[in-house]
């Protein structure tokens, strides 16, 4: 491993949309990385991420490369397309090099285990990139619910939802199983670990998922119902055909009901190329985006009051990365609770596909 006063040096498999808006912005301002290798055999994606990242960046072709010099290497991110997850994320474990898997890093449950129990057999870290544990809103809502704002919360709802009428094509969209296409694995991905996250383990699962869109061949319009251990039902809702965006959190509880519209505006700024630089505000909305909290009347009509959207952070996923692999600390989200996300994750798809209620087995 580099030395302790030396940036860790990072792989990045993949510079599509995940590595060259979410990864690769986030680890070249990260104090204790650096990107120094990007494997792309896309002479146009070469050229981006030398623009982007320096010309000091070096590049491979396939990740096979990254293993031929594991020991010039500290950290592999995984940003590549979803069915290469699991063989990239083996290989490079394998090659004694800690991970960071995008979501969702495996098809199944099962291979996220297996993933899990072998960093834990190599003494390696394994982190799964949920960067939307750091959304302003989620980090809003989760400081309400555990300073009791709401009393006891009875019902959580969380939509994802875009109004995209046509189809884009590629694998994300393929009906092609193996390409592990479609949103309930993609945006549902984010909606479940967030409910997890916040309400613990599921005990039972609903979905609805349809094909709506002339030419799509994977899910577009997806309903998740999870009911917690704890009692809470979290509705979930994640979807491209939706013409009216409801409110992206409605959460209802024997106090209190917060709701709040719009989206977290970190996404948008990495993808305009802005940067999160220190000294300067980053993941700040205006108070007109800020979310209400009151009960008994719509926020729609004026009922409530506001309450100050904290910052996002996406830098804090990649700063405590940076800690789990020098310091040995718990990674900042770990590949056995990405495994709890897909245990509800095929609960849904098998509660679509049958019409049933499928309860979670410990």
């Amino acid at each position: 491993m580099t030395g302790s006063g030396s940036p860790l040096r990072v792989g990045l498999v993949g510079y599509g949309l995940a590595g060259s808006v979410f990864h690769a912005p986030l680890i070249a301002t990260t104090d204790g990385l650096v990107v120094d290798t990007v494997v792309t055999s896309s002479e146009e994606r070469r050229a981006q991420a030398r623009a982007a990242l320096g010309d000091g960046v070096r590049f491979a072709a396939a990740p096979d490369e990254l293993w031929e010099r594991a020991d010039e290497l500290d950290l592999v991110v995984v940003a590549s397309p979803n069915k290469t997850h699991v063989p990239i994320a083996t290989a490079a474990l394998e090659a004694g090099l800690a991970v960071v898997v995008d979501k969702p890093v495996a098809g199944t449950a099962a291979e996220a285990r297996a993933l899990a129990a072998l960093a834990d057999e190599r003494g390696l870290m394994l982190s799964v990139f949920q960067n939307r544990r750091w959304d302003n809103d989620f980090l809003t809502l989760r400081r309400l619910v555990a300073d009791g704002e709401l009393g006891d919360v009875q019902r959580f709802e969380s939509r994802f939802e875009r109004w995209r009428p046509q189809p884009k094509g590629g694998w994300r969209e393929s009906g092609d199983p193996a390409e592990i296409g479609g949103l309930l694995y993609d945006l549902g991905s984010h909606v479940v670990d967030q409910a997890l996250t916040l309400f613990g383990p599921a005990a039972r699962v609903y979905a609805e998922s349809d094909v709506r869109r002339p030419g799509a061949a994977a899910d577009d319009d997806t309903f998740i119902a999870i009911t917690h251990e704890g009692g809470v039902r979290s509705h979930l809702y994640v979807s491209a055909t939706t013409a009216q965006l409801g409110p992206r959190f409605r959460v209802l509880g024997s106090k209190a009901g917060y709701v709040k519209y719009g989206l977290d505006p970190q996404e948008a700024d990495l993808r305009d190329g802005r940067l999160p630089t220190a000294g300067e505000p980053w993941g700040v909305e205006p108070e007109a985006l800020w979310g209400r909290i009151g009960a008994g009347e719509s926020p729609v009509t004026g009922s409530g009051a506001p309450v100050e959207t904290l910052p996002g952070d996406y830098p804090a996923y990649y700063a405590a990365v940076a800690a789990a692999v020098r310091d040995k600390t718990a990674p900042p989200v770990t590949a056995l609770e990405a495994a709890a996300t897909l245990d509800v994750l095929e609960a849904a798809r098998r509660s679509a596909r049958d019409g049933v209620t499928v309860e979670i087995t410990a």
